[in-house]
């Protein structure tokens, strides 16, 4: 079995940090796609939309898209449960990835796609629909900062897949330069608490 990833990019960086958490042993290769590996025709035949994560089975068939990965590795290797315990917390767990993904990622990536010179020639940017992007993002943190007013973690009392799709959201937030405002102190100690975790620290850009 075969991880087919891509440094720093938010959603392969998610699965990693998942198998990292689960304590899983997968070999993992990183493509390059700033030299646009991920479309040379030997990565196209196992995903044909030309994006990782991808994990490659012994015989041979692909499985693309992170929560479908994740998924997989949940059912193969249950504990520690990253998914949910039970059918109530596996649909809470599910709501608030859905949310970070929706609220948070959706618009840290929007802004990066189109605001960030990275993307220039590569996709048709639209600068104005980037800020709006930002502006979303901003004021979803603020959201966020008052729902962790009373716990921990984003889910609930657990670590979640929940908690690693936010902290790739602001991975990826960084780079298009959005920043928490210092006054969300409970979005500031989740994101300093996410960011102490070795599976965090490993995945996140290397110091040059």
């Amino acid at each position: 079995m075969k991880l087919w990833s891509a440094l720093v990019a938010p959603n392969p960086r998610r699965t990693v940090i998942y198998v990292m958490e689960k304590g899983i042993e997968v070999e993992t290769v990183n493509i390059d796609l700033g030299a646009k590996e991920n479309y040379a025709p030997e990565f196209m035949a196992k995903n044909p939309l030309a994006r990782v994560p991808v994990l490659e089975f012994d015989d041979g068939t692909c499985l693309a898209e992170s929560k479908a990965i994740c998924r997989y590795f949940e059912e193969m290797y249950p504990e520690p449960p990253l998914l949910g315990t039970d059918a109530k917390d596996r649909a809470f767990v599910e709501m608030w990835d859905r949310r970070m993904e929706a609220e948070l990622m959706g618009n840290m990536t929007g802004t990066f796609r189109h605001t960030h010179p990275y993307w220039d020639g590569r996709i048709e940017q639209v600068p104005a629909y980037g800020d709006i992007c930002r502006r979303n993002a901003e004021e979803k943190m603020g959201w966020l900062d008052g729902e962790l007013a009373g716990r921990e973690y984003i889910a609930g009392d657990a670590f979640t897949i929940a908690d690693i799709t936010a902290i790739c959201a602001f991975g990826i937030g960084r780079v298009a330069k959005i920043r928490i405002p210092e006054d969300l102190a409970h979005l500031t100690a989740w994101h300093e608490s996410m960011s102490a975790r070795p599976s965090v620290i490993a995945t996140g850009p290397k110091p040059k």
